[in-house]
C-alpha cells in the first residue's frame, strides 16, 4: 500500500515526479462548470486519536511534535481549525450460543465528540488562539483508558454525521475549507455495522466489519467533492506486526484499504517510526497538496 514517501495513494514513478508522487508543477485541473482550482485559504482538521491501552508514548510523542506541525500551518497563511475526538464508539451487538443469543456492548466512547478540554472555549483550536500548539498537545493527551475495539472510521464519520445532527460539533465545518482528517491508531480498524448477530466464538473485529468503501463514500457526499477533502493515517503499514520504541503495531489493513480507495488525498506513515514527525510531515505534503488543487465553491 502506499506509505510515507509515495504520495499517498497517487499514481506511480511515470509521472516524472520525484520520489513517485506529484508532478512539481501540475496544471490547474479545470471542472465541468468552468471553474479551476484554486489554492484553498482554510483547512478544518480532525485528528482521531486512539485512547486505547497501548497508546501512552504515541500521544506524547504527537504533542511533542505537534509544535512544528502548527508553525507549518502558520506559515501557509491557512486559516485553520483542530479538533479532537478519540477511536472509542459505544456499541452492542449479540452472539449466538449454544445456550442461547447473548447481547453484548461496550459504552465510555466519546462516540466522535470533539473534546473541549484544557481550557479550550469552544470544541476546536483556531488559528487566532493564544496557544494553539501547547493547547493541542494538552487536548490529545487523552489517556489510555478508552474502548479497546478501536474504531477511528466510524468515529470520523460520526464525527461530521451524527455530532453534527445533534448540535455537539455544530460549527465546526466550513463549506470553503478543505476538510482533512488524521486518523493515529496501532490497531486495525473495527468499525462494524451496527446491530449485527456475531456466530458463536466468531470476534466482532474479524468478521462485521463495515465496508471501507462506505466511509469514502460519506466522505464524498459530505463535502461535495472527492477534492474537497485528505487524510492521512498515522498507522501499522503492514504486513503483519511492526515494532517500534512505543511498541508493537498491528496492520491496519482497512485503514490501507481506505488510503488506496481515496486516492492521491491520502497517506498512510507508519506508526512504527519511534517518531511521529514523520507521519505528520506527510499529513502537511498531502493536506498542502489537496489544498492546491482545491475544486472550486459554487
Amino acid at each position: 500500500g502506499p506509505t510515507a514517501g509515495d504520495g499517498g495513494g497517487g499514481g506511480g514513478d511515470d509521472d516524472g515526479a520525484p520520489d513517485g508522487g506529484r508532478p512539481d508543477a501540475a496544471p490547474p485541473i479545470v471542472y465541468p462548470d468552468g471553474g479551476s482550482a484554486q489554492r484553498c485559504e482554510k483547512i478544518d482538521i480532525l485528528f482521531v486519536i486512539d485512547n486505547s491501552g497501548s497508546m501512552g508514548e504515541e500521544q506524547a510523542n504527537l504533542a511533542a511534535n505537534f509544535p512544528g506541525f502548527i508553525s507549518v500551518l502558520d506559515q501557509s497563511g491557512l486559516d485553520y481549525r483542530v479538533a479532537v475526538t478519540s477511536t472509542g464508539m459505544d456499541y452492542s451487538y449479540t452472539m449466538d450460543t449454544p445456550i442461547g443469543p447473548l447481547p453484548s456492548s461496550q459504552t465510555g466512547g466519546d462516540n466522535g465528540a470533539m473534546l473541549q478540554r484544557c481550557g479550550m472555549t469552544r470544541r476546536w483550536i483556531e488559528k487566532t488562539d493564544t496557544d494553539p500548539a501547547g493547547t493541542f498537545g494538552c487536548a490529545a493527551a487523552l489517556g489510555t483508558s478508552g474502548p479497546s475495539d478501536e474504531m477511528p472510521l466510524a468515529s470520523m464519520r460520526a464525527a461530521f454525521d451524527d455530532r453534527m445532527s445533534d448540535g455537539t460539533n455544530g460549527g465546526f465545518r466550513r463549506d470553503d475549507a478543505l476538510l482533512a482528517v488524521v486518523l493515529l491508531t496501532d490497531e486495525n480498524d473495527c468499525s462494524y455495522e451496527q446491530s449485527v448477530t456475531l456466530p458463536f466464538a466468531q470476534s466482532l473485529c474479524d468478521s462485521m466489519m463495515e465496508p471501507v468503501s462506505n466511509y469514502v463514500g460519506y466522505l464524498d457526499s459530505y463535502t461535495g467533492d472527492r477534492g474537497r477533502w485528505a487524510a492521512a493515517v498515522i498507522a501499522g503499514p503492514g504486513p503483519g506486526r511492526c515494532t517500534s520504541d512505543f511498541g508493537d503495531a498491528d496492520y491496519a489493513q482497512r485503514l490501507d484499504d481506505f488510503v488506496q480507495q481515496t486516492g492521491q488525498n491520502a497517506v498512510l506513515s507508519s506508526i512504527c517510526s519511534g517518531d511521529l514527525t514523520t507521519g505528520l510531515a506527510d499529513a502537511l505534503e498531502v493536506f498542502s497538496a489537496a489544498c492546491d488543487e482545491f475544486p472550486p465553491i459554487d
